[in-house]
């Protein structure tokens, strides 16, 4: 994932866009179309690959779900924003269930909540399931909220710091089972 990151970090510098400008995003989502990194070529970013998460920071991870049977559909490889820590698991915005334009609304939303304004590998953000239900503005995130069980969780987790979560967000790397992105987006946007 760094050499992806840097490449698009200096391929925006060249562009002369400033990193989470709405001019940066779109030039972004033109250009990570185009893109097709691989999920095992994501992990491979040992510097990254953390045994544990942090509330209000982004990750990447392989998961198998315990009730996968009785699911509609679940992500493989989700996007999240762990919320809310359990002792088998945590609550977390899984952003990949919504389309990669509500994923950066969603975030625009959350940043709010961001410790700091750096955006860097010290920012997260402050948020808990009480303020995502008490959060009118922050639709986006009900069909996103999902548990995770850490006995299912099948790898590391790969830490995406704030300065790249635009990008990651915009990465087509859902793997989703029992249903197309497509449908899971389009079931998603009901629930808002």
């Amino acid at each position: 994932m760094a050499y992806l990151i840097d490449r698009i970090k200096a391929s925006l510098a060249k562009e002369g866009l400033t990193p989470r400008s709405n001019q940066a995003r779109a030039w972004l989502q033109s250009k990570v179309a185009q893109l097709r990194p691989t999920r095992a070529a994501l992990m491979r970013d040992r510097n990254k690959l953390r045994e544990s998460s942090v509330i209000g920071k982004m990750y990447f991870y392989f998961y198998d779900p315990k009730t996968k049977d009785t699911m509609p559909y679940y992500d493989r490889f989700p996007l999240v924003i762990p919320i809310e820590s359990y002792n088998d698991g945590f609550l977390g915005l899984n952003l990949h269930y919504i389309s990669p334009k509500y994923r950066m609304t969603l975030l625009d939303k959350l940043s709010v909540t961001a410790s700091n304004k750096t955006y860097d590998e010290r920012t997260r953000l402050r948020l808990n399931y009480k303020y995502l239900a008490n959060a009118s503005r922050v639709f986006e995130a009900t069909p996103c909220i999902k548990r995770y069980l850490y006995g299912h969780i099948q790898s590391r987790f790969l830490e995406i710091t704030a300065d790249e979560w635009d990008i990651a967000a915009l990465l087509p790397m859902e793997s989703f089972v029992g249903a197309s992105t497509s449908k899971v987006h389009a079931e998603s946007q009901e629930q808002f």
